[in-house]
Order: structure tokens, then C-alpha cells, then sequence
């Protein structure tokens, strides 16, 4: 899940380029971009993919607005949020026939551990579902992927505007930590009632000689973001610095 939260700045979607801006750095060296079917189809999924997380955007101000508190706003939001985050499975299936040139391991962590924290977590645990946890990272990815899928629609079309640009390499110094700082409250409210209920947990004997507890699983995963964190986000800053300059430089020659 750690991962999942640098997709503003990590995974391609047709952008014209792999992972990390590679299509903005490369300089005179250009991919060949998909033909143009796959470039339209790309083109619709990443404009409905934007509208729905404007829609949860919307659902976010107007349930706020409505109830005058940010407490428990993860209700009013809750379907479209699973549908179109589970919606992005579809970029696994884009990276595995070529239409973008993104890692498919990569994109599977990155998707995987998002419908994980969706569906295994959030969804599976009811009592976490009014934490304020959940808005933080809630709010941090419907940032990300509004900037994210615009980028895409924009990049596809040849249109990129600097300003969605630089929102994508600069806001995710702020959604990244708040995101994964949200993710890690979430799954830690969650421990005791799936310790409680021994959720998704076997226990032996059984007929298949095989045991998994889903606490310890949890908590293992917890840890894992202590090593991979600081990476992906410094990683995420040399990026930052390499596509915006490399954005200036252009400018000057221009």
C-alpha cells in the first residue's frame, strides 16, 4: 500500500511514456506511443476514470457541507470509491497486452495494494470505516488520481498543460505522506477487531496442514512501509527534479 500512494508521480496509463516521467526525461529519445485505437480507447478510460474521482470529489465537499463535520464522511462516498478504484484493475490488463509501456509487477503492487486497503480492510472491518484515518487517505488519493488521470487524458491528446504537470510532480510531497500516513492508522484500528474475530485467519488442524493469521499478516505489512517509503518518496523527489528541469530547459530553447 506504501507503493499504491505513488502512483501521482510512478505509474504510466498511456501517458506517452513508462513509469516516473521517462517520456518527459528521455530527451530526443521518443517510445512509440499505441495505435490509434488503443490511444482512443486510453483516451475514454482515463477521462471516465477522472470523472469518477471528481464525482467522489464532489460526494467528499457535499456530504461535508451537509453534515458540517469531516467525521464518518467515508459513507457518503463509499460506492463510487470502491467502484472506480477496483475500476483500475483495468491498468494491470493495459501494462500485460502492451498498451502501456509500464512494469506489470509494478503496477500490480501498485493496484493490488489499493483495492487491498479497499476491500480487505476497509470494507471487510466495519468499525474502522467512521476513522478519520480513512478520509486522510480517502482525500489523498482523490487528489492523486484526479491530477494523475488528467494527465494521461492530456498527455494522449498532446495538450499537457504545465500546470497539471507540475501538480503531478509536486503535490505528492504533501498526498504521499498524508496518504500513507492514512493507510497505516486505518490497518492499525483495524488490528484488534480482526485479532477479535479472527477475520480471514486458519487456524490448525485442518485437512490441508496450513495456517494463516491475518493480524500478524497486517502487521508484517505495516513494517514493510519502514523501508519502503522513504525510497519511493526520495526516489519520487529526484523524478520531481529530473522532468521539471528538464521541462525549463525546454522552455529556454523555445
Amino acid at each position: 500500500m506504501a507503493a499504491a500512494a505513488v502512483t501521482a508521480a510512478t505509474k504510466g496509463n498511456g501517458a506517452g511514456g513508462g513509469r516516473a516521467g521517462a517520456g518527459e526525461a528521455s530527451g530526443s529519445r521518443k517510445k512509440k506511443g499505441p495505435g490509434p485505437l488503443a490511444t482512443a480507447y486510453l483516451v475514454i478510460y482515463n477521462v471516465v476514470m477522472t470523472a469518477g474521482w471528481l464525482v467522489i470529489a464532489v460526494g467528499l465537499v457535499r456530504a461535508y457541507l451537509a453534515k458540517g463535520s469531516y467525521h464518518s464522511l467515508y459513507y457518503s462516498i463509499e460506492k463510487p470509491l470502491k467502484f472506480f478504484q477496483t475500476g483500475a484493475l483495468l491498468e494491470i490488463l493495459h501494462c500485460a497486452i502492451g498498451i502501456v509501456p509500464s512494469s506489470v509487477v509494478l503496477t500490480s503492487f501498485q493496484v493490488m495494494s489499493r483495492v487491498f486497503l479497499i476491500w480487505a480492510v476497509t470494507h471487510s472491518v466495519k468499525e474502522v470505516q467512521s476513522e478519520d484515518s480513512v478520509l486522510l487517505f480517502v482525500v489523498a488519493w482523490t487528489i492523486t488520481e484526479i491530477i494523475r488521470y488528467s494527465f494521461y487524458t492530456f498527455s494522449l491528446l498532446n495538450h499537457l498543460p504545465y500546470l497539471i504537470k507540475w501538480a503531478r510532480y509536486t503535490l505528492f510531497i504533501v498526498l504521499y505522506p498524508m496518504g500513507v500516513s492514512g493507510e497505516l492508522l486505518t490497518v492499525y484500528a483495524a488490528l484488534p477487531f480482526v485479532r477479535q474475530a479472527g477475520l480471514y485467519s486458519i487456524s490448525l488442524p485442518n485437512k490441508y496442514n496450513f495456517s494463516f493469521d491475518y493480524y500478524t499478516f497486517l502487521i508484517l505489512m505495516m513494517i514493510s512501509y519502514i523501508p519502503i517509503f522513504p525510497q519511493l518518496y526520495f526516489h519520487m523527489i529526484h523524478q520531481r527534479r529530473k522532468v521539471l528541469s528538464h521541462t525549463e530547459e525546454h522552455k529556454k530553447f523555445e
